[in-house]
């Protein structure tokens, strides 16, 4: 099935992609699982953050969203669809691979909702590179930062303001066991981020706090034609078992579990969402 020849320059842009992701703007529907919840979810602006952000408003939530200043057009699109679901949008810009601005984060979420009950920490940098040595040392270090770095001080800034029954979740990937060499950084963050994770569980449980990651595979989102050649996409997700990639919509309702009363005892999990690829 795959996608039409397209390359951008990363991060990207949702909206300049053919075809848009389906990020539920125009199927998600609420329940109020998450009714009067304060939600921070990273890299909120597109993709699996974006269908992430309009889910939890769609359920009751006020969601802080991060992106990068480029991604603005975007994140005023998101803003737009919380607060047509009656909810609070707070936007926050910046460069979440740099400690102070991971702290700035939350401290901007307490000002605004007076707490924090969900973290989901899912922004992240990934590029294709057919060689180790090709992978420069910069690149090497902004993947950890991000992806890794960034989800270990936002977790540390937020845990003093949440209280038992909030809940915290890292994006992972299929990539964390399975991983695509041409991907090598990337993929070494996100078996990172499924290992804290489960480590976080633990440490978080007699407060009453739940963590979990969840592991996407391959999903359309501004990631890839900003980070994988343009002649690969027309295959991108062909390989699953279902035969296709999936859909940002596809995952929110994983992430709405896991911030919900409905996942109360649900932590130290790794949730695939996979198309029908194993994770170990």
């Amino acid at each position: 099935m795959g996608f039409p020849e397209q390359q951008q320059e990363a991060p990207g842009l949702q909206a300049e992609m053919n075809p848009v992701p389906d990020c539920g703007e125009d199927s998600y529907r609420g329940s109020g699982k998450l009714e009067g919840k304060a939600a921070v979810v990273t890299g909120g602006d597109s993709g699996i953050g974006r269908a992430v952000a309009i889910a939890y408003a769609r359920e009751g939530a006020d969601v802080l969203i991060t992106y990068l200043p480029e991604e603005e057009r975007d994140a005023r699109d998101v803003a737009r669809y919380i607060e047509e679901a009656g909810r609070k949008a707070v936007l926050v810009p910046g460069d979440l691979s740099e400690a102070a601005h991971c702290r700035a984060v939350i401290a901007k979420a307490v000002e605004e909702f007076g707490k924090v009950d969900v973290l989901v920490s899912n922004a992240a940098y990934q590029m294709t590179r057919e060689s180790l040595e090709e992978i420069p040392d910069e690149e090497w270090e902004h993947t950890f930062k991000l992806n890794v770095g960034a989800y270990f001080y936002l977790a540390k800034a937020a845990v003093p303001h949440m209280a038992p029954g909030s809940a915290i979740i890292g994006s992972s990937s299929v990539n964390s066991d399975m991983p695509v060499p041409t991907l090598a950084p990337y993929a070494a963050t996100k078996a990172a981020i499924a290992n804290f994770s489960a480590s976080l569980a633990q440490l978080l449980g007699e407060r009453g706090i739940r963590v979990n990651s969840v592991a996407p595979g391959p999903v359309w989102t501004p990631l890839i034609p900003s980070t994988i050649p343009a002649e690969q996409l027309e295959s991108f997700g062909d390989a699953e078992p279902l035969g296709r990639a999936g859909q940002p919509a596809e995952l929110a309702p994983v992430y709405v579990l896991l911030a919900s009363d409905d996942g109360s005892y649900v932590s130290g999990a790794r949730i695939a969402v996979t198309g029908g690829s194993p994770i170990l």
